[in-house]
């Protein structure tokens, strides 16, 4: 069949890899977000989808809208029977999602109906879930609401981060892709709607979402530590500056929350229920190091976080 991949984030990756390698299939266009500056330095960068690409000849559309005419009829132009969606970064309009002759498909990093949005991966390790997956949906033009063609699970492990949680989807995306696709063309793929009633919502994160409440629970703080790590980071206020906390881990301590309960060797902060012994931190405009370390440096036991 005739595939048009659109993407932009890391996580589809190996499913572009995937469609490039395939023998049945055969990949005609790829849509991805412009070139945008990134990093202190503002240098104007490829998005990963666009970069992977790397000396693969294959007619690439970054349109600025992808509901413009003009990118609608370049999308048309490419003929594909199916038009495969992962981490794009903008909705779809009815004009693109009528193009294929087959489907439109769409990979979601999480086991839907539970994550639907921008942040399923965050959002199922800070809710403590045990498993999470890729769904594999017909795509409509409601937000991830459409039927499911298969679901891939994974367990999600005690010490998964953001960060390896969403690389291990990515690994697994490529097999539910190609399974997908086969079952379409031999025209037996199924197609089962969604229980909107069982539905929860994974909303994008900015960076304020990462502030730390130290008057939650110390379970739930140290799984949004995790799940924030690297996007967008947790962190607290420490003597008016920003503390980035990457790693943590749970102790049998009390106190009033946000109070440095012990440094010296660790630095224990108390939470509403239990605290938090910290590992990995990073004081605004310092290195990243370790919790002991940055107490050496630093008076901890005179403040408190907020």
């Amino acid at each position: 069949m005739r595939i048009v991949f659109i993407g932009t984030g890391e996580i589809g990756v190996p499913t572009l890899r995937a469609l490039i390698n395939s023998k049945e299939h055969e990949l005609v266009g790829v849509v991805t977000q412009p070139d945008k500056p990134v990093g202190r330095e503002q240098r104007i960068e490829p998005t990963p989808i666009k970069k992977s690409l790397g000396e693969v000849k294959m007619p690439i559309l970054q349109p600025n809208r992808i509901k413009d005419r003009e990118a609608v009829e370049q999308i048309r132009a490419l003929q594909p029977d199916v038009i495969v969606v992962m981490a794009y970064g903008q909705i779809l309009p009815r004009a693109v999602l009528e193009i294929p002759r087959i489907a439109c498909l769409n990979l979601h990093a999480s086991l839907l109906p539970r994550w639907r949005g921008a942040a399923p991966i965050q959002a199922a390790i800070a809710a403590g879930d045990r498993e999470t997956g890729i769904t594999v949906i017909y795509m409509n033009e409601g937000l991830d609401t459409g039927d499911i063609l298969l679901q891939r699970k994974i367990d999600i492990e005690p010490n998964d981060t953001g960060g390896s949680l969403h690389d291990r989807l990515g690994e697994i995306a490529p097999e539910a892709l190609l399974e997908s696709l086969r079952l379409l063309a031999e025209g037996s793929a199924p197609r089962a709607p969604q229980d909107n009633s069982r539905a929860t919502l994974a909303p994008k994160l900015n960076r304020e979402n990462g502030r730390i409440d130290w008057s939650e629970p110390a379970d739930v703080i140290e799984r949004k530590i995790r799940a924030y790590d690297p996007w967008p980071g947790a962190f607290t206020k420490i003597a008016d500056r920003n503390l980035k906390i990457y790693s943590a881990s749970i102790v049998d301590l009390s106190g009033k929350p946000g109070t440095v309960l012990r440094r010296e060797k660790e630095v224990v902060i108390a939470a509403g229920k239990g605290a938090l012994s910290l590992e990995q931190v990073q004081l605004e405009g310092k290195r990243r190091m370790s919790a002991p370390e940055f107490a050496r440096g630093f008076d901890v036991a005179s403040v408190s976080c907020q």
